[in-house]
């Protein structure tokens, strides 16, 4: 029986494996706006995909996230556009991944980027360049959400993290902000205001206080 349980195992990882593409094609059917690279991981097939008449997601080659039901999920408006590039992980262990693009927004997350349960809000236009980072609980928004009052309408600006960047958990970045390569904001910062290439960034709201070298082979 003993040598019976791996070819069991290996049977369960295929029927899942299968399930899993069989899921992708039926919403990428279901759905023309969806476009899933065939290199993409079948993980994706857990994943909830709510995506408006009019939307466009895509998904590069070698994009993975892992097989947890629901944990990661994509919520397109309609015209909105998100586009995920090559060997980007949408990481889902630790806590949901919300990628949420309002009605003609534009959400790109770059190649080898890294959001890591994380929530990315886009109603104009969110950027996430090559390698960069994002960690647990942190949320981006480029907008106020909502209207402060009759007098004072909601705000949008456009929300652009560089290359190499690393985002710690719990962080908070508002409209707005652009964060310059190869910089770090601290675990629960509250970022207000752009932050300079090659800086490290602390507090709410966010302060230098110090430098960063090349993250580019950083790990």
């Amino acid at each position: 029986m003993a040598g019976l349980r791996p070819l069991v195992q290996r049977a369960r990882l295929y029927r899942e494996w299968l399930r899993n593409r069989l899921r992708l094609r039926f919403v990428q059917w279901l759905n023309p706006g969806i476009q899933i690279h065939p290199d993409a991981s079948p993980n994706l097939g857990r994943a909830r995909f709510n995506v408006a008449p009019g939307a466009l997601l895509r998904i590069g080659p070698r994009v993975a996230t892992e097989a947890r039901e629901g944990g990661l999920n994509f919520v397109l408006a309609p015209g909105a556009t998100v586009e995920i590039a090559e060997d980007a992980w949408l990481r889902s262990e630790i806590g949901q991944t919300n990628i949420v693009a309002f009605a003609g927004a534009t959400l790109r997350i770059g190649p080898e980027a890294f959001v890591n349960g994380a929530h990315v809000s886009c109603k104009g236009r969110v950027e996430l360049g090559r390698r960069a980072w994002v960690g647990p609980g942190t949320r981006v928004f480029d907008a106020d959400q909502h209207d402060l009052d009759d007098q004072r309408p909601e705000r949008i600006g456009e929300v652009v993290i560089g290359d190499h960047v690393w985002v710690a958990g719990d962080v908070t970045i508002l409209r707005g902000v652009h964060i310059g390569e190869h910089s770090i904001v601290g675990a629960r910062s509250v970022v207000l205001e752009d932050v300079p290439p090659h800086t490290l960034v602390v507090g709410a709201p966010a302060k230098a206080v110090g430098t960063v070298g090349d993250r580019s082979r950083a790990h």
